[in-house]
């Protein structure tokens, strides 16, 4: 095994007991990116020689007894939304050409105290308004999209060139993407991981978290990201916690809700036979299984849109009417459109999500974990724009792919997303786990005991 093919926690271990070096790590994260960046397009900026400056030091610390924990000389990506001094942050869009940060935001400035290096900036669907960063293949197959927004980390992880990363998840941008190229995404609850030096879309939804390549990975990192930071007003003062998950695979007495209305509605056949069988395999492990009903289902997708389109049209006033032709045209046409919402239609949409979480509320007395797929389908040839399904329905890509993730946006409960296996051709198929707000250990829980459960996943192939 290469060294960029371990995990963060696999990557610790042998950095701690001085097997493995943090300028070998790097070198070898380094090396995986020349040979497959040119097909993959994960990254926007490369920062080669500052991590190399970085793991040389990591290196020096570790030999000389300062170790400063399980990130420490770890090679991470983070999505070019989140500032890192002296380095650009363009959000892959014209209209940021040129920008630099000058000071770091709050999860880089965190991860970089835990002792990670950066490798580079990722991808995003611009100003991560999609769900399929185009600029990005899927780490399985190079003619079908990444998905987004976040795609570049995902990619990232799951084809080597980065051994943890970070997303940004407005309406399922971590979770999407990470379905879709067969690595582990988390969005936590709103408010746990603070945002500040992040470039926003929508800042009522907006969430930052890891994006892994196992369960394990997801709670070490966000154990380096949780905590308050008051530049932030939506963070919250939870105190410090460990959220690595533990190695039991004992399910016991705890509660699988099983969606009977919306999460299994036109889904790919595939995608759901696997879903099912994971949610068995959970049962094998002394889970009940209960049928919940998702409420207010219909206004959903409503309430999402409502929130998000009016939110990122303020976000980008200045430049909308200074510099509109840099946006992408599918970006301005949304920010456009925006204009056009009324404050009646904005506050309608704040009253159905304080009614959503409501009633979500009351659904999760019922179990401790809602079990669905994280997207309906698996990743669609780069270009198509419509999902058929089975009774000749047709839906757009961009409703299907965030019909599943946005309900955990809206309602601000964590969500977990992990690999359950793959279709017919080969393209990875994801999970999604729900839970209450702050209940991410029992995410991880649920999450690390399944995968402990299966075969060891490897990378996606090489170009």
């Amino acid at each position: 095994m290469q060294p960029y093919e371990l995990s963060v926690a696999a990557a610790a271990d042998a950095i701690r007991a001085r097997r493995l070096s943090p300028v070998e790590l790097v070198d070898s994260v380094l090396g995986r990116i020349e040979q497959v960046e040119p097909d993959l397009g994960a990254y926007v900026t490369v920062t080669a020689e500052q991590a190399r400056r970085a793991a040389r030091k990591a290196e020096h610390d570790v030999a000389h007894g300062r170790h400063r924990g399980p990130l420490h000389g770890v090679p991470m990506g983070l999505k070019d939304l989140i500032d890192v001094a002296g380095v650009a942050t363009t959000a892959s869009s014209r209209v940021r050409a040129g920008h630099r940060a000058g000071a770091d935001s709050t999860v880089a400035a965190r991860l970089t105290e835990a002792g990670a290096i950066l490798v580079g900036k990722t991808h995003t669907h611009e100003f991560a308004y999609g769900l399929t960063t185009p600029q990005t293949s899927n780490a399985w197959d190079r003619s079908r999209v990444a998905g987004g927004s976040s795609g570049g980390s995902a990619v990232a992880v799951a084809s080597g060139t980065a051994t943890f990363a970070l997303g940004t998840d407005t309406g399922g941008s971590i979770r999407v993407p990470a379905a879709l190229n067969g690595v582990v995404g988390l969005k936590p609850t709103y408010g746990l991981v603070p945002r500040h030096g992040v470039t926003s879309l929508s800042w009522s939804l907006d969430h930052v978290g890891p994006i892994t390549r196992t369960v394990e990975d997801a709670g070490l990192v966000l154990t380096a990201l949780a905590g308050h930071d008051p530049r932030d007003a939506a963070s919250v003062a939870a105190p410090a916690a460990d959220y690595r998950p533990g190695a039991g695979t004992d399910l016991t007495g705890l509660r699988i809700g099983l969606p009977r209305t919306h999460y299994f509605d036109h889904v790919d056949a595939e995608v759901e036979a696997a879903v099912r069988h994971a949610v068995g395999q959970l049962e094998a492990l002394g889970a009940r299984l209960v049928e919940v009903d998702i409420p207010m289902t219909r206004y959903l997708q409503a309430t999402q849109w409502g929130l998000m389109v009016p939110e990122a049209t303020t976000y980008h006033e200045g430049t909308l009417r200074t510099v509109p032709e840099l946006y992408g045209t599918d970006v301005r046409i949304l920010l456009e459109a925006g204009e056009l919402m009324t404050a009646g239609d904005y506050l309608r949409a704040q009253r159905s999500r304080t009614l959503m979480r409501r009633e979500w509320a009351r659904m999760m007395e019922e179990a401790d974990v809602i079990a669905a797929p994280t997207v309906p389908a698996t990743a669609v040839g780069a270009g198509e724009q419509t999902i058929t399904w089975a009774d000749g329905t047709p839906e757009s890509v961009s409703d299907a792919y965030v019909r599943l993730s946005a309900p955990a946006n809206i309602t601000g409960v964590p969500a977990l997303s992990l690999p359950v296996g793959h279709d017919g051709a080969g393209l990875p198929i994801g999970m999604q786990l729900l839970g209450r707000p702050f209940g991410e250990r029992a995410l991880l829980r649920v999450g690390h005991a399944y995968e402990q459960t299966q075969p060891a996943r490897a990378l996606a192939p090489a170009a």
